[in-house]
């Protein structure tokens, strides 16, 4: 005889074994997890079932009603007993000297491709340890030592076929090794003139009894500028292969591609630019058939002085990023001038520099240690259904829903609405408290590469027995919203996006949760945070939720989703200039992360200058982290993803005879 509990969660059970991914909800909640196939279907069953014994041992009462309601969203609930969120990755610090993965010791990589390869092996290693993103903080900075290796070794092949052509046999070529190696530190590797490292290398074989001819000197530029070009040749490749092993790798018993994200832009030495170039000529040339990948998320750091005016020095990357985003999506972009990451930027120290999860989350801000990026992510988080806290306290004031002109006390309604915000604020707060106790309780052998390679801040400090709370507390513990523009029509009887009474009615709504996290920080010394949620999956279950509670109320909840964040709605026409000035005032209170989006019709490869414009203005209005979203149209035959017209670029089948149901991409956020 089996209990109700067993049977709700022997349906969801039968969901899984015999449902299919398009069919259900349960099975399309994590968009890069397959759960047509084994491992999916394993990995979600372990997860329904963990959440089973959540609800039942674990949750508050006032936690799982609020849950279960749908006034809050309790994100990654299954994975409460047993680790967090997601980290930003230092490479640097991690490549030096070596690492393992637990079945190996890898040293340090010694050229360009080799280091490329192990970062992909550490995202999918970190991704094994924790259930949100990982992240590489600043990889232009990470790899350039790396270019550096790569060329020293080109250059002593390249300088090798020319003693074979010009010296005498008996040179001794530890001599030449040692030679090169003073050379390469003292003009600053490859960063020297091609006419200094040829007169050197002249004045080197000389030394060495070389009869050179009068042109040699041409000639040892010549040698210089093949290793120039082997290293060219090595970036691309290694970006190529980068792009490709980041979609192809798996996490998890195999049931899922780690959500990757990638940093850069900013470091302007030859070999940084040289990594930045080739990761957005990879992204621009796509997968195998052309393909746009979705993994790594690139971002591209813009800075004024460093790459984002004429003269900058890498001016060219950050144009180059717009044209690689107008057809590929991506790179997204993050402002350092925006002055709340202003704050924090240090120039020359890659972690000082604001880096994003590709989903939008954002760690800097820490009140138990350095305000870095690298070595750092977020615990967990929950999410708040606005809108239905809106219709709450309308039923609560008024005694049912009705429109908004029939409302007779408005005052009455926000105030009740605050009340049951701060309500589930508290509810949220005392959950993910009692979360952080479990995992903070743990111990360092149970994260062997999180902990036990020093991922983590401070890690390197705990044996692997000792508890990881007191490097825990570097995390950023965030609460964050959905659906403020359903919220607004409810309270306001029209969203942020039309009216100046709803705008400043929605900023105080979120400066009210900001500064509820503020004091969380003043009273728990932990890094409580304000999240504009990436709640695609929460969106739509939120919607359900409140027409369960209240039926389909116009404009609040009569669609399959709410409106993501504190973004204005989709469906409503606006122009692009002022999408962004209403949205832009809500980044500075969404600590814990935020994102913006415009949309461009048509193809923005063949009008990049107003795509950049677009950029431009999102940096100058301060917005911290934002995109464009332009379509993108996929052949479901032979797999081309990017602008198809009436030919496929890849099998150039016509449109209107074999290239149907063309499919557009959508982002992929965790």
């Amino acid at each position: 005889m089996t209990s109700e509990k067993e049977n709700k969660l022997f349906n969801i059970y039968d969901q899984i074994a015999f449902g299919s991914a398009k069919e259900s909800d349960l099975r399309r909640d994590n968009a890069n997890i397959n759960t047509d196939a084994p491992m999916g279907q394993m990995l979600k069953v372990g997860a329904e079932g963990m959440k089973a014994f959540i609800d039942d041992r674990v949750l508050s009462e006032e936690a799982l009603e609020a849950d279960k309601a749908g006034f809050i969203h309790i994100h990654d609930k299954d994975f409460s007993l047993f680790t967090f969120n997601c980290c930003q990755l230092d490479l640097k610090k991690l490549f030096s000297g070596g690492f393992s993965t637990g079945h190996g010791f890898l040293r340090e990589p010694n050229s360009l491709r080799t280091a490329a390869s192990l970062a992909c092996i550490a995202i999918q290693s970190n991704q094994n340890e924790m259930f949100g993103g990982q992240s590489i903080n600043a990889l232009d900075y990470a790899l350039a030592p790396y270019v550096d290796k790569s060329f020293k070794k080109a250059l002593k092949k390249q300088t090798r076929a020319a003693l074979l052509f010009y010296m005498a046999d008996d040179l001794c070529p530890d001599d030449l090794d040692l030679s090169l190696y003073h050379y390469y530190h003292s003009k600053e590797g490859w960063a020297a003139e091609r006419q200094d490292m040829a007169q050197a290398m002249a004045d080197y074989l000389k030394s060495k009894g070389a009869k050179l001819p009068e042109n040699y000197l041409d000639s040892a530029t010549y040698v210089v500028g093949l290793a120039c070009q082997e290293v060219e040749e090595e970036a691309k490749q290694a970006m190529e292969a980068m792009i490709h092993n980041f979609n192809t790798l798996h996490s998890r018993a195999g049931a899922q591609v780690p959500f990757s994200s990638v940093n850069f832009g900013m470091d302007t030495s030859p070999e940084g630019r040289l990594v930045s170039k080739w990761l957005l000529e990879a992204q621009y040339a796509g997968l195998g058939h052309g393909e746009t990948s979705i993994f790594p998320i690139t971002v591209f750091q813009i800075k004024a002085g460093v790459n984002y005016n004429p003269g900058d020095p890498n001016y060219d990357l950050f144009q180059r990023a717009c044209e690689v985003s107008a057809k590929r999506l991506f790179p997204n972009f993050v402002n350092i001038d925006a002055p709340y990451n202003l704050q924090y930027y240090k120039p020359g120290d890659y972690n000082s520099y604001i880096c994003a999860m590709g989903c939008r989350t954002r760690v800097m801000g820490n009140v138990n240690g350095p305000e870095k990026s690298g070595g750092r992510g977020n615990f967990a988080f929950t999410t708040l259904n606005l809108p239905m806290l809106a219709l709450e306290a309308i039923k609560d004031v008024e005694g049912s829903v009705k429109g908004y002109m029939e409302y007779s006390d408005h005052e009455a309604i926000i105030k009740r609405f605050f009340e049951l915000m701060d309500k589930y604020i508290m509810i949220s707060k005392d959950y993910l408290e009692k979360r952080y106790d479990i995992i903070a309780a743990k111990h360092a052998y149970n994260f062997p590469f999180l902990m036990g390679q020093g991922i983590w801040m401070d890690s390197e400090k705990l044996k692997p027995e000792d508890e990881i709370r007191e490097v825990l507390k570097h995390a950023s513990i965030s609460i964050g919203f959905c659906g403020l523009a359903e919220c607004l029509v409810a309270l306001a009887g029209t969203h942020h996006g039309v009216s100046e009474y709803a705008q400043r009615l929605g900023l105080e709504i979120v400066g009210h949760l900001r500064e509820m996290t503020d004091k969380f920080t003043e009273e728990t010394h932990l890094n409580w945070s304000t999240f504009a949620t990436p709640a695609e999956s929460a969106a739509g279950t939120f919607a359900r939720a409140c027409q369960k509670r209240f039926g389909k109320i116009k404009g609040v909840c009569d669609r399959k989703y709410l409106t993501n964040s504190s973004h204005v709605p989709v469906y409503y026409k606006i122009k692009a200039m002022d999408k962004i000035r209403i949205e832009a005032p809500y980044h500075a209170k969404c600590n814990a992360g935020c994102i913006a989006y415009v949309e461009m019709d048509g193809d923005p490869t063949k009008n990049v200058k107003a795509f950049e414009k677009i950029v431009r203005a999102m940096h100058d209005a301060d917005m911290h982290y934002f995109s464009i979203n332009h379509p993108v149209d996929r052949d479901p035959v032979c797999g081309y993803t990017g602008i198809i017209e009436n030919d496929c670029p890849h099998c150039h089948r016509h449109e209107n005879t074999e290239v149907k149901s063309l499919k557009h991409v959508k982002r992929v956020c965790c």
